[in-house]
């Protein structure tokens, strides 16, 4: 079905951005919420909801795309200078999170809908950045790892991947998950625990 069109592009843009909020919303209280519901939630017709978008898959597809939209603003936004790989993936993972948790749940949905390839796809840009501070962190023996740093990017994608499951299955608590992310990714990378853990205490009282 062809996106609706209307004489007025203001109104339309604001009706998209309201069922986008909503859906959001909703897919985050309910994941098998249907169309209805959201066009229910957000004041329209289902006819509207269908003329944004075709398909349950397409919405989700583009609420997908927003959330790696808002992680990659955050590492973009995120602090520059910092000359020790270790701390750099710190606050980089610790960074993402904040922004990640928010979206957990609709990751966890969208792996069913997007499909994780396409997910991966999405974060590309984000994992670029990753590699690069792996590289420096493996070319300064900071970071040990049988695995070059682009195959470790993928590891720490998914352990993040998982950590989010785990709280989404009630295995963790949501305020412990970030640090414990963080410390997994960094001990992953060959740093031992006691020095990832003592920094990721450090990075998060300082963030």
């Amino acid at each position: 079905m062809a996106p609706m069109t209307t004489g007025n592009p203001s109104r339309a843009d604001a009706n998209r951005r309201r069922i986008l909020d909503v859906a959001l919303a909703e897919l985050l209280r309910d994941p098998d919420a249907s169309m209805d519901q959201i066009a229910r939630a957000a004041g329209v017709v289902r006819r509207t909801v269908y003329g944004h978008f075709p398909s349950r898959e397409a919405l989700i597809s583009t609420l997908t795309d927003e959330a790696v939209q808002a992680l990659a603003d955050a590492d973009a936004a995120g602090p520059t200078g910092i000359t020790d790989p270790a701390e750099a993936l710190a606050r980089s993972v610790l960074g993402h999170w904040a922004t990640a948790d928010r979206y957990r749940l609709l990751i966890a949905l969208a792996q069913r809908t997007v499909t994780v390839q396409g997910i991966r796809e999405r974060l590309a840009p984000v994992r670029a950045a990753n590699v690069r501070v792996l590289q420096q962190g493996l070319d300064e023996g900071v970071f040990t790892s049988p695995l070059p740093a682009p195959a470790l990017a993928y590891v720490h994608e998914q352990t993040l991947f998982a950590v989010m499951e785990a709280v989404n299955d009630g295995l963790l608590a949501a305020q412990e998950a970030g640090r414990a992310a963080t410390v997994t990714v960094l001990t992953a990378a060959g740093v031992p625990a006691s020095l990832a853990t003592a920094l990721v205490a450090r990075v998060s009282a300082d963030m």
